[in-house]
């Protein structure tokens, strides 16, 4: 464990048979005026909830309640657990190895924090923000000619992106005009603060943006805004994020303000390139979404539809047929010939497709 102005980092290395097989850094939040050991077992504790603990388990300190944690760990694995503080030997230097990792990761996660924080300052001034932004929401949307699409938000912070945080946005129906990218923006926001605003009315928690970020123009930003209008919430900053004229050239972004205006950033300003990473983030989680979405629906049978009918039943009449569009051409005669298809099975899937 490594301890920098209360902020701590712990440096795990995973030996197994005598050969490394890598380690992680880990940043327990919550550990200014807490002890060192208390942070280091309640780690311990933790992460074995996840992982089965091994044999040996080797530290950089002896524990108050290093009995204890030993008998519980044991206890939950079904194998005796040891606790050991090497003190020389291959064991030591390992250990020894692992508390330089331990610091120049902490150094690393220190010096990223500050450029952070650095950075939100800028955005608070960029976009006249009254303090830093600790909940950044940015959003876009995807389909190919109106199908399979869905919206997508993440979020940023003082920690950094806060990926237990991101959303998906399935997007159906004639209301969201899926091959409208004004439509989709406007369902997207309806959902998300309609609901905000049910859970939190009095928007008192962190799930409340101080800085919305939209992938497009002056259209899908008043899109946004006006949904906003209607549900009352008249002071979240909005700020559209487009291409400009030369959008081949990279860093020619413009960021469309709620009041009319335009903003630009220089090509190599840092602030320029954390908002970029913030826009190629919500593309990323976007598209990925977009490509299971079409995944699924690719994979998805035509008899999914027919209610009642389990999985070897489909299976059944797909082997047979070869096709769910055959399954639902097929008489009556035809289906209760299929193997595995009862006369009653096979009376609910012709008048399924031929009663409507």
């Amino acid at each position: 464990l490594a301890n920098r102005e209360g902020v701590m980092g712990i440096q795990a290395f995973f030996i197994r048979g005598g050969q490394n097989w890598g380690h992680r850094s880990f940043f327990p939040a919550h550990t200014n005026d807490v002890p060192e050991e208390e942070v280091l077992i309640s780690f311990l504790t933790q992460f074995y909830e996840e992982v089965p603990p091994a044999k040996t388990i080797l530290l950089d300190r002896d524990l108050p309640e290093g009995e204890l944690l030993t008998e519980a760990l044991g206890e939950r694995a079904g194998y005796k657990v040891q606790l050991n503080v090497p003190q020389r030997g291959d064991r030591r230097r390992l250990l020894d190895q692992a508390k330089r990792n331990a610091v120049e990761a902490l150094d690393r996660r220190l010096a990223e924090s500050t450029t952070q924080a650095k950075l939100l300052r800028e955005v608070a001034d960029f976009f006249d923000l009254s303090e830093p932004p600790q909940r950044i929401e940015v959003y876009d949307n995807s389909h190919i000619q109106g199908t399979n699409a869905l919206g997508a938000m993440v979020v940023a912070g003082p920690e950094g992106f806060q990926k237990g945080q991101y959303r998906k946005f399935n997007i159906k129906g004639n209301e969201a005009a899926t091959n409208d990218d004004f439509g989709m923006m406007r369902e997207v926001f309806r959902r998300r603060f309609a609901r905000q605003l049910e859970e939190n009315p009095d928007r008192d928690d962190a799930t409340w943006p101080d800085l919305v970020l939209i992938d497009g123009g002056r259209g899908q930003l008043n899109a946004a805004k006006m949904v906003l209008e209607d549900l009352g919430i008249e002071d979240v900053c909005l700020v559209g994020v487009a291409k400009g004229p030369h959008h081949g050239r990279e860093g020619r972004e413009v960021f469309h303000m709620m009041d009319g205006s335009e903003r630009m950033l220089p090509v190599n300003a840092p602030l320029l390139f954390y908002l970029q990473r913030l826009r190629d983030e919500v593309h990323r989680f976007v598209i990925g979404a977009h490509r299971d979405k079409r995944a699924k629906a690719m994979g998805a049978s035509p008899l999914d539809e027919v209610p009642g009918i389990g999985p070897a039943r489909k299976k059944a009449l797909l082997m047979h047929f070869g096709t769910g569009r055959a399954v639902r051409n097929a008489s009556l005669e035809d289906l209760q010939k299929a193997p595995g298809v009862s006369q009653a099975v096979a009376q609910q899937v012709y008048d399924f497709y031929h009663s409507r």
